[in-house]
Parts: structure tokens; C-alpha cells; sequence
């Protein structure tokens, strides 16, 4: 069984947009064709993806998934940002297509095409389920496991967001103030992706307001400094 390959074939409805958008991120257009049918095939590496045209394909009912094992993921993740940055005058990181966002250790992430097809980019080691947050004993440290999963795992960032609203409306936890500002961070991080403008300066100023330690806010630093990175790429 070592010689078998097997390579998916993706449904599209724009041939043209569909190879221009994977040409972004270094695939290159190794067979073409119209007749007797619409269809394409492409490859970066020893990543293979095949392409046939579907008329009348809406990208918002699209389920078509494929899952890639690579060595890694960060580089990855910023090589086709770059490029996609290049092509579409920034990162797409909402709508069609889009790429999501990439945190440091974070051991996956999804592109999805033009014609809504999800590509899961996934670290070879990576283990089953990032459970972050999802066995914590608080009520803010599962909303967060549960916001990561929703964001990281179900590329749904709308239902990600629903969940920190449901537990930052709720202000019983003013003894852990740490626990909050991630919260708020992760729920500003969703503000920006959204393109929710008034929402996220709510969520910066309170903040910027949080009765943070030193050594606290040091520890949020990095997680400010990559919404900040966020918010230019969109720019």
C-alpha cells in the first residue's frame, strides 16, 4: 500500500477564481480541462488537489472537507497569509475565502476556498482534540475551551463569539480578574474578525480598564500584540 495515493476532488463553480485563489497560496496548475467536463488539477508539494466544475454551487452550503498532514503549521500558515495578502490586498479571514487565524502552538488551521470547500492544514503529531480550557473548573475558563473548539476546530466564529458574550455578560467573576481579560481578549480577537468595529473598542477599552497586575499584563501581551497584528492585516 505504500505507492497508493489517494487525492480529493473538490467541487467548484468559478474554474478560474478557484485556481487563481489556490495559485495564491503556491499551488500550480498541473492539468486543465473544459471538455468533456469542467476540471483541474493542482499541486504544491506532494499535496495534490483536484478540482471539478459544479454549476449553480452556493460556497454557504458547502460541506466538502479535506484534512492534510504536514510537518508543520506555523510557516505554513504564514506562507499562504502572504500570499493571500499579495492577492486580495489583505488576509481574508471572514466569508469566502478565507483563511483562520493561527496562534503560536495552535496545531491546525482551515483555508476554504472561493466555493466554500474547508482544506484543514493539521501538524502530523497534533493530538486528537485541543481540549485548552476544557477541562478548567470556572465558568470563564470553559467558555474559553468552548470558544476555541467553535474558532479553531469548527471555523465558526459567530458561535464562538455567542458563547463569550453569554459568560462575560455575567460579572460574578471580578475575583479573577486574569481569567476575564483573556476572556475579553478572545472575545476582541472574534470582535475583529467580525469586522464588529463598535464592539471591539468596547472590549479594548475594558481592557485597557481591567485591574491587571504588572506581571499580568505582561502575560497578555502577546496575546494584544497578535489582535494587533489581526487588525493590520485587515487594513
Amino acid at each position: 500500500m505504500s505507492e497508493v495515493t489517494t487525492i480529493p476532488v473538490l467541487p467548484c463553480a468559478s474554474m478560474p477564481e478557484t485556481l487563481a485563489f489556490y495559485g495564491a497560496l503556491g499551488f500550480e496548475v498541473t492539468h486543465q480541462q473544459t471538455t468533456p467536463n469542467v476540471y483541474a488539477a493542482t499541486r504544491r508539494g506532494d499535496v495534490h488537489l483536484h478540482f471539478m466544475g459544479l454549476k449553480r454551487l452556493d460556497p454557504r452550503e458547502s460541506y466538502s472537507t479535506c484534512l492534510v498532514l504536514v510537518p508543520e503549521v506555523e510557516r505554513l500558515h504564514e506562507t499562504f497569509s502572504e500570499g493571500l495578502r499579495r492577492a486580495y490586498g489583505k488576509v481574508p479571514v471572514a466569508g469566502f475565502p478565507r483563511i483562520s487565524r493561527m496562534k503560536k502552538g495552535q496545531s491546525r488551521f482551515t483555508v476554504v476556498d472561493v466555493a466554500g470547500n474547508s482544506v484543514i492544514f493539521i501538524r502530523r503529531d497534533a493530538p486528537d482534540d485541543d481540549e485548552a480550557g476544557s477541562r478548567s473548573s470556572s465558568r470563564l475558563g470553559r467558555a474559553l475551551g468552548a470558544a476555541a473548539r467553535l474558532r479553531d476546530f469548527k471555523n465558526d466564529d459567530a458561535a464562538a463569539a455567542k458563547v463569550l458574550d453569554v459568560a462575560l455578560a455575567r460579572k460574578e467573576d471580578a475575583d479573577a480578574p486574569l481569567e476575564r481579560a483573556r476572556a475579553l481578549a478572545a472575545r476582541l480577537e472574534l470582535a475583529v474578525a467580525l469586522g464588529e468595529e463598535a464592539r471591539a473598542r468596547a472590549l479594548r477599552a475594558e481592557l485597557d480598564e481591567a485591574p491587571l497586575s504588572e506581571e499580568e499584563r505582561a502575560q497578555m501581551r502577546p496575546l494584544l500584540d497578535a489582535i494587533d497584528a489581526l487588525e493590520r492585516s485587515q487594513r
